[in-house]
């Protein structure tokens, strides 16, 4: 067991912004109409200093559907053996131009040919309320070592550090 540290308030915004800005995509996951998740992978264009995610999105996408009837998402990040971050809270879209302009990042033509002008782009915005996180203590490349050495020693690695973050 790794060491147990809960954060809440400007803490736990402080760890979402580090963790989710360094991992950049997560599973993002709506309630569908029949109660079950529905999830696919989406990058986090922007963390404030409140913890608040901001993502860009197609106005006729699944996602933007089952947010305005369940606005309660569930995020999922993952960096392996490094950093991993589950959220909870509400989402909410937007069509300001502004907020658009703001959070524009020429990758996502991708999937809005239309560009940063396409009429169907939208904004999500995620207040999370609550979560958990887990990340080492000495990075990635000490904590590959110490698996390493725990699976040779045959004893556990105890290099994390987790906690509750509430908001």
């Amino acid at each position: 067991m790794g060491d147990h540290k809960d954060l809440t308030d400007e803490f736990a915004a402080a760890k979402i912004k580090d963790l989710a800005e360094n991992i950049k995509t997560c599973m993002f996951c709506t309630y569908r109409e029949d109660n079950r998740l529905q999830s696919r992978p989406m990058s986090v264009q922007e963390i404030d200093e409140e913890g608040q995610l901001w993502f860009l999105s197609d106005r006729n996408s699944g996602q933007n559907a089952e947010i305005t009837l369940n606005p309660t998402v569930e995020l999922f990040f993952s960096e392996p053996h490094d950093k991993f971050l589950t959220l909870h809270g509400s989402a909410s879209i937007s069509y300001d131009r502004k907020t658009i302009e703001k959070l524009w990042n020429p990758v996502v033509k991708i999937w809005m040919p239309g560009g940063i002008d396409d009429p169907n782009l939208s904004v999500i915005k995620v207040i999370p309320e609550d979560g958990y996180y887990w990340n080492n203590k000495n990075g990635k490349m000490v904590a590959i070592a110490k698996m390493a050495a725990a699976f040779v020693t045959g004893h556990t690695m105890d290099d994390g550090i987790e906690g509750n973050l509430k908001l």
